[in-house]
């Protein structure tokens, strides 16, 4: 049995889930693990000295559990499709699609990745998404300008740092001249493997 872990990063609001979930629709054997299924509870996320809650951080995220989910697949990708209500096909290769907006700044996850996508997209497209997006809690007033986008430039840095073989997509592309190029990628991956 072969597996391909296959990381989709980027900024909030770049299209990280969209390209994940049209991905998962087309790879066999395959399902995603988002990183914003483990954030902390909201009363132990610290707040700065502007009274943001510093939710982009790896601070606020459970990465102990989201890495537990991560080795059971690795362990065993067909009982962990199932035990997930996802059906599995006759194949000798699994996937597993991991999206988050820091999963390639956390050194433990970034290290099992066969490859790496990056969505960005211009600040002004981000910020137009991200107030088209309801939030629970709600971004307080200069939330984005305040927190969110200093953040996502900081992270980026580090995350280029540390990172040397990403494959950097435009968010604005058409969702489906996206999908094309990535899953092709992973056409030859499967090949490859």
């Amino acid at each position: 049995m072969k597996r391909l872990i296959i990381g989709i990063g980027g900024m909030t609001n770049g299209g990280k889930s969209t390209l994940s979930r049209s991905l998962h629709g087309i790879v066999p054997n395959s399902c995603i693990l988002s990183q914003d299924s483990f954030f902390k509870d909201d009363s132990v996320v610290p707040v700065d000295s502007h009274g943001f809650k510093q939710y982009d951080t790896l601070e606020a995220l459970h990465m102990d559990r989201m890495m537990s989910e991560v080795r059971s697949w690795v362990e065993d990708p067909q009982s962990f499709m199932l035990s997930q209500g996802l059906s599995v096909q006759e194949s000798s290769v699994f996937s597993l699609i991991v999206e988050g907006f820091l999963i390639f700044n956390y050194g433990p996850l970034n290290e099992l990745f066969d490859k790496r996508y990056f969505l960005q997209i211009p600040y002004e497209t981000c910020k137009l998404r991200r107030s088209l997006r309801v939030y629970m809690p709600p971004d307080p007033v200069g939330y984005f300008d305040g927190h969110v986008w200093p953040m996502y430039l900081k992270n980026r840095k580090e995350m280029e740092n540390m990172v040397q073989d990403l494959v950097f997509l435009d968010g604005t592309q058409k969702r489906e001249d996206l999908l094309a190029m990535v899953y092709k990628d992973i056409q030859q991956m499967f090949t490859a493997v």
